[in-house]
């Protein structure tokens, strides 16, 4: 009995996924050096840290880049939870 991973389609498919994968972890790294570095600056220079509309300003910004198929929910949920994963990491770097 064959199974799905002897399907050199499917091997195909998840191998094309591990590389997206890899791809977006190396982006959430580099966001999360950039946004260390935006907080000490501000830390440096007294700025505010948190700006709610710079976040809601990218949110409607990214839901017009959005071409699908990720839904506009998704995308707003999937951004949330990268920016709360970054504010995190970010406070743990010391920056925050």
């Amino acid at each position: 009995m064959s199974t799905s991973s002897d399907d050199p389609v499917v091997k195909q498919f998840r191998d094309q996924i591990s590389d997206n994968d890899l791809k977006i972890i190396e982006l959430i790294n580099k966001r999360l050096t950039l946004v260390d570095k935006l907080w000490r600056y501000k830390a440096e220079h007294g700025l505010d840290m948190y700006v709610p509309a710079r976040e809601e300003w990218m949110v409607t910004f990214l839901s017009r880049a959005n071409k699908g198929p990720l839904s506009q929910d998704a995308l707003r949920e999937v951004y949330r939870t990268i920016v709360e994963t970054t504010k995190s990491e970010a406070t743990r770097l010391g920056a925050g």
